[in-house]
């Protein structure tokens, strides 16, 4: 497969290695730009590639809470001056609303009714594009319910209320005081934001990416040579770093700084007067997983790479 200078560069975007090492990989595996992050981090030469760093996407994300739910929009915009527009943050305020009955279903949500309009959501989204001269897109949505307890929710980067670039819905199931219950939920929503959990705990994470996790981690240190049981001892102890790293219920918290997650739960029943449950959790960064579109600087890395554009 051909190796062109776009590939090396969003393969040097998204690990921070060199360029030359970034053709090098691309060589050894085809091309395929996850393989190619695996081969340079085998090899130490790239930590752990996060969606998140590797994309770039406009707009916002909007919260909309009622009694004991609470919904969570990604509407995206081509630049962040429409994201300050008060038209598009009108519009993204009212689809948050809409969601809390949409129950998580993107698909029903675009074709609800739009308060005060004769379109649906799509077409208001639609009509807006005309207006305000730049593409639009309800990408995502979810919900988040509680039969007794709290659902509370944080929103970073906040341009007004209930709109940001991140936001955070918690779950918390407890029969005990609803205002001390809160006072947790609030603060779990903005550890969620800082340390961005990928499950609450290692069952329910994803197990092809922990398939993954734990290849990359044996091929590391295969080339330590180590014995095979001193070597799998070291797998297993970089596996339950990755877990404390990756699942909210064994992460700092950090309101603290020392306190595991579940810890910090479980001492909150004192204050709560009855047990609790987090049962879970949605975080919404923006742009998550839109790939950035190329800029020209692909030529000065072809000249430099020796690679075609």
């Amino acid at each position: 497969m051909e190796i062109t200078a776009g590939m090396v560069k969003q393969l040097r975007d998204s690990t921070g290695v060199g360029m030359m090492d970034c053709k090098k990989a691309l060589a050894e595996t085809n091309g395929d730009m996850e393989a190619a992050i695996d081969w340079l981090r085998t090899r130490g030469l790239a930590k752990a590639a996060k969606k998140a760093d590797r994309v770039a996407a406009e707009g916002l994300v909007g919260i909309a809470t009622a009694g004991t739910s609470a919904a969570a929009v990604e509407v995206n915009s081509e630049t962040d001056f429409v994201a300050r527009n008060e038209q598009f943050q009108d519009i993204v305020g009212t689809i948050a609303k809409l969601a809390l009955d949409a129950n998580g279903d993107v698909a029903k949500l675009a074709d609800m009714p739009f308060p005060g309009s004769a379109n649906s959501v799509s077409a208001e989204l639609n009509d807006a594009i005309a207006k305000i001269g730049e593409n639009m897109n309800l990408r995502r949505t979810a919900i988040v319910s509680v039969t007794d307890g709290v659902v509370e929710s944080y929103v970073h980067n906040a341009v007004k209320a209930g709109l940001g670039k991140i936001g955070i819905l918690v779950a918390l199931e407890s029969s005990g005081d609803k205002a001390a219950l809160s006072a947790l939920g609030k603060q779990l929503a903005m550890h969620i934001a800082a340390a961005q959990p990928q499950a609450i705990s290692t069952d329910e994470l994803d197990q092809d990416v922990v398939a993954r996790e734990r290849a990359i981690i044996l091929e590391q240190v295969k080339e330590s040579g180590k014995s095979a049981e001193i070597a799998e001892k070291m797998v297993e102890g970089r596996m339950r770093k990755y877990f404390e790293e990756v699942t909210l219920l064994s992460q700092v918290f950090v309101i603290d700084g020392e306190t595991k997650v579940a810890d910090a739960i479980k001492n909150a029943e004192k204050d709560v007067g009855a047990p609790i449950k987090l049962t879970r959790f949605v975080r919404f960064a923006l742009g998550e997983g839109i790939e950035k579109a190329e800029s020209d600087f692909a030529a000065e890395v072809a000249a430099t790479a020796g690679v075609k554009n």
